[in-house]
């Protein structure tokens, strides 16, 4: 994102330089989710190896699991409600507090030989809590800090950190379980979360003014429901999210292990399937710093019919080459569709809404997952696994095509001149006026590589660790 530039007579570099779009409170932002996703990639491995290691079988793996699920999905309305009554930054740096004593106080039970199934399932809920508090405010405050001039490019460079860093996080997080243990991976996301606080403590709010009293939480909750049904694109794309996400995270949570175990050689080419899709969304992501297409929706949800490939790929079954080659390719469309989709987002809604609106979009896209995934195994044992993964990506491209028939996803276009997000000058911030600024090709947040691979969460982008 620094690129030392010269000055054109003697070679000699000036200075390193941020491109204009990424000023200070973006910078912050996008430094504290490297930090932090970088710690939560690694946490996942870890406390699935501390439940293994003090005797759990799979079951408690999946008790645990659903544990942070659950709070996750039950506060997120809440959650977006107070991000916009509250400011959004104090949110964060609570919700990374929070998640700072969970994780610190699971790595300490871990060490100890303590930790006991409950105590792990108290202690990951007290995670999805802070999850949920944490993402609605989380996309405001990104919003806030970029013009609608630079969002894709914006949008897209903080997609690629993150994914990269859940990428460099899930593999240094495995390196590191094997070495040293679960609980000093698990320690080491508290401290991660600690400095991802501390820095989204010091960013600059003073352009942001204050929100004016509501009457209360449920009439901001019902606003944030007027503004979600009042846009035909809007809860059109979320209900297909909703069906979308629950698939393809029962496709790869579930069934893709099994084909991998059974015809593909075992779980190292399942991982590197995983791994391609993870770099395909950095390609999609560099691809989306330099396009602009004028139909955002249209072109977003255009990139959503390859979320179908991986589970026909599976049902096949493809080898493993033919595998890596579909799962990069859907990486690299789904991340094309969650840029477009926050630019879309960051154009049509208005700011003091915006978090309300992010939660019923995040609280949609989660709702129905956990129940998909728990029905995965019986809707195998009654159909085949090979009919599963057909239905899977018969219902992905059915949904779709079915959201490209609402006019509004076909007509809505991108606004050459789109307005900030209450950020002004301060927010975007530039260097000096003292030489020439890095053009954003050269810079090197949701989605997001999720968990389960494709995993979607979000319309598009998947869950992001606070």
């Amino acid at each position: 994102m620094l690129t030392p530039r010269t000055d054109g007579r003697d070679g000699s570099p000036r200075r390193f330089r941020r491109p204009a779009w990424a000023g200070r409170n973006y910078t912050l932002l996008t430094t504290a989710a490297v930090v932090a996703n970088l710690g939560s990639a690694g946490s996942l491995i870890a406390a699935a190896f501390a439940v293994l290691g003090t005797g759990g079988s799979a079951t408690d793996v999946g008790l645990v699991a659903t544990a942070r699920t659950i709070p996750l999905v039950v506060f997120l309305l809440i959650g977006g409600a107070v991000a916009d009554r509250l400011p959004r930054h104090r949110v964060m740096v609570a919700a990374n507090a929070l998640n700072c004593v969970s994780q610190g106080l699971f790595a300490v039970l871990v060490l100890t030989g303590e930790a006991k199934l409950w105590q792990m399932a108290v202690l990951a809920a007290l995670g999805g809590t802070g999850q949920a508090f944490f993402a609605p405010a989380s996309e405001g405050m990104v919003l806030s800090t970029v013009t609608g001039e630079h969002a894709s490019r914006a949008f897209a460079f903080f997609r690629m950190s993150m994914n990269g860093a859940n990428i460099g996080g899930a593999a240094l997080g495995g390196a590191l379980v094997a070495a040293v243990g679960p609980g000093w991976v698990l320690a080491v996301d508290a401290a991660a979360f600690a400095v991802a606080g501390a820095m989204r403590a010091f960013l600059d709010v003073h352009h942001i003014p204050g929100r004016a009293p509501t009457a209360g939480l449920l009439k901001d909750l019902r606003d944030g429901w007027r503004e979600v049904v009042s846009r035909p694109w809007l809860w059109a794309v979320v209900g297909q999210f909703a069906v979308v996400n629950a698939v393809v995270v029962a496709a790869e949570a579930v069934y893709g292990p099994m084909v991998a175990e059974e015809h593909l050689g075992g779980p190292r080419p399942w991982g590197l399937a995983l791994a391609a899709f993870g770099a395909g969304t950095v390609g999609g992501a560099l691809l989306m710093m330099r396009l602009k297409p004028r139909r955002i929706l249209l072109t977003g949800i255009l990139c959503v019919f390859p979320l179908a490939l991986p589970s026909a790929a599976l049902a096949v079954p493809v080898p493993v080459t033919v595998l890596l080659l579909v799962m990069f390719g859907t990486g690299v469309a789904l991340e094309v569709f969650g840029v477009l989709w926050m630019v879309a987002l960051h154009q049509e809604i208005p700011e003091e809404k915006f978090s309300r609106v992010s939660s019923y979009d995040w609280f949609g896209s989660l709702a129905i997952t956990p129940v998909a995934t728990a029905l995965a195994g019986p809707v195998q044992d009654l159909i085949g696994r090979t009919a599963a993964l057909w239905g899977c990506s018969a219902l992905i491209a059915l949904l779709t095509a079915a959201v490209l028939c609402v006019p509004d996803v076909r007509r809505l276009t991108r606004r050459p001149a789109a307005g900030s997000r209450l950020s002004g000058a301060s927010a975007t911030g530039t260097e000096g006026a003292d030489g020439p600024v890095a053009p954003v090709g050269d810079a090197g947040d949701a989605g997001r590589a999720g968990d389960a691979g494709t995993s979607a969460a979000g319309s598009g982008s998947a869950v992001p660790a606070p």
